[in-house]
């Protein structure tokens, strides 16, 4: 186990290049499920969630090879296994996104209920009303959800939950509904850019998908899809990250690849507090050349403000010139990383499903402890500006989504390093 040594004050500058989005290159791998053809997935990140992913197609008899460093090809093979292993699937929950496939392609599912970072509740809920409204017989047991049908039928689903649309529910559904006999209509659809790549990349396989990025998709069915290439769309939160990483040290830094179009809710958010983000002809350009001002921030649904940048946007409130308010409403358990941003001298209190940060002129130095993969991206940053040395433990968070995050830090004048943790 690895861990990261970092020593603050340096201000960032230069250019970053932005991998491709991990959680659009996930239902993609899945959605390989649905198809007896070969599928060349490009701008697929080398990351352990990638890896898992792979693993657990690979038990499901579909080979993934990477052919260069950035794609991937998955060869179907034994059409014949139908079980996700707890083993494999409890280590992120996008792994989920194969039932929908396996049910629609093979007519039979058997996969274990998911896991991932420690955030919250989040309820599978969704999934199996939109599985069952498309004539799927489904049930748990033993902790596996078991999904049956002879053939999925057309239908109209809602997929509204207690915090707004599912984005893996979303998947889950619109894969199934590939294969459906009938029209699907899909009201409150997610229309986060990885669910709209997803899409896209069904379309490229033969799916008749319409209302794409928008709350109501329909899905005609087909009787079979092929195989497709395809390139998977800038990180979107990798982006916010070194935007949030460039507010934070009041830097300037390029980003190449990213999507400001994906982050309007956070860009509008920056420049609130006085960040300076703009295109700069094929790049992204971040300023911050004063400390930042307060502000009130709420997770929601695309193409609302993102709760994967929750954390790193509260690390950087905790130097704001004054009281910044910060609530989540997609997950309102995920502030794990509050007690760790406090032992490096912020001065963060939540209260319920909200967070008060009251600005600090500056952070300290300490040794924290990651608990999911954003919150570990958030003890990163701040340990960028704190003075002193800092140490972020259980790194193997932050490698499932960033790729050779320290790589690309130190690339821009970070003084971070990878050390074993012993």
């Amino acid at each position: 186990m690895d861990k990261f040594v970092i020593d603050g004050g340096n201000r960032l500058e230069g250019v970053v290049r932005i991998s491709g989005s991990k959680n659009a290159s996930l239902p993609m791998m899945a959605a390989s499920l649905l198809t007896d053809e070969t599928c060349v997935v490009g701008n697929v990140p080398p990351l352990a969630d990638i890896r898992t992913m792979s693993m657990i197609l690979a038990e499901l008899g579909v080979s993934v090879e990477r052919t260069n460093p950035t794609t991937i090809e998955c060869r179907p093979g034994d059409a014949t296994a139908v079980t996700a292993r707890y083993e494999l699937v409890s280590r992120m929950r996008a792994s989920f996104c194969v039932l929908g496939p396996l049910v629609a392609k093979r007519k039979k599912a058997r996969v274990s209920l998911p896991g991932g970072c420690v955030i919250g509740l989040r309820p599978i809920d969704l999934h199996i009303k939109g599985l069952r409204s498309l004539g799927a017989r489904v049930y748990v047991e033993h902790g596996y959800v078991v999904a049956e049908a002879d053939r999925l039928k057309g239908a109209e689903i809602y997929l509204g939950g207690a915090f707004g649309s599912s984005v893996t529910g979303t998947a889950n559904v619109m894969m199934a509904a590939t294969l459906a006999e009938g029209r699907t209509v899909v009201e409150n659809a997610a229309c986060e850019p990885e669910i709209q790549d997803l899409a896209e990349f069904l379309n490229a396989m033969g799916a008749r998908i319409s209302g794409i990025g928008t709350p109501r998709l329909t899905i005609e069915g087909v009787e079979e899809l092929g195989g497709c290439r395809y390139d998977v769309i800038p990180d979107r939160i990798e982006a916010g990250t070194f935007l949030v990483a460039g507010a934070m040290t009041r830097g300037d830094l390029r980003l190449v690849d990213a999507r400001l179009d994906h982050l309007h809710a956070v860009v509008d958010s920056l420049r609130r507090i006085g960040v300076h983000v703009y295109r700069e002809g094929g790049e992204v350009r971040v300023e911050a050349p004063e400390r930042p001002s307060p502000i009130d921030v709420t997770t929601l649904p695309y193409p609302g403000f993102p709760t994967d940048l929750q954390a790193q946007f509260m690390a950087l409130l905790s130097l704001a010139d004054g009281i910044s308010v910060v609530t989540e409403k997609i997950y309102p358990d995920r502030f794990m990383h509050v007690a760790e941003l406090n032992r490096m001298a912020a001065n963060i209190r939540k209260e319920g499903a909200t967070t008060i940060i009251m600005g600090v002129p500056e952070l300290s130095g300490a040794q924290v402890m990651a608990s999911d993969l954003r919150a570990s991206a958030a003890l990163v940053l701040a340990g960028l500006v704190a003075k002193g040395r800092t140490e972020v433990r259980r790194v193997y968070h932050i490698d499932r989504g960033y790729e050779k995050v320290e790589e690309k830090l130190r690339a821009v004048g970070a003084k971070i390093q990878r050390l074993p943790d012993e």
